[in-house]
């Protein structure tokens, strides 16, 4: 099922799709707010730089993830992310926490969608570190993306 926003064009080489069955995934600190609720697994494949670039938020100190997303999520919300980046064929699992809300028809033209921040362990250090290896000089860009 899809989850992306399905705006004509728009992220033609990202997509964010919801997976059908839930599954027994560790979460980064439990359950929000002692739901007992499993967190949400959205698997991120992005195709192109430039679509990591426009979703990648170097601003959270651990590095995150924009997911668009028209799914209700609350700030602090475990999010599981399983990444495939592009010109890589690994996929990285990712147990981060919903750090921002874009709503729907929010100001500007942004893309519905929540800001995940990355947890700060070691495992996940790295896999920014090579997402920051993809973006290269590009992290540094003034071009808008759908982050900060």
């Amino acid at each position: 099922m899809s989850d992306a926003n399905s705006k004509p064009g728009q992220n033609a080489q990202f997509q964010a799709s919801q997976l059908s069955s839930p599954m027994a995934l560790p979460t980064a600190g439990g359950a929000a707010a002692g739901s007992g609720a499993r967190p949400s697994v959205i698997q991120l494949v992005f195709r192109e730089k430039s679509a990591l670039y426009a979703a990648y938020i170097p601003a959270f100190a651990e590095g995150g993830l924009f997911v668009p997303t028209t799914r209700d999520y609350k700030l602090g919300e475990d999010i599981y992310l399983l990444l495939a980046l592009p010109e890589d064929n690994q996929r990285y699992p990712v147990a981060g926490k919903v750090a921002w809300l874009t709503p729907a028809n929010a100001s500007g033209g942004r893309t519905q969608g929540v800001g995940v921040r990355f947890p700060g362990d070691e495992k996940t250090r790295l896999i920014r570190v090579r997402i920051e290896e993809i973006l290269g000089t590009a992290i540094s860009s003034s071009k808008p993306t759908q982050t900060l």
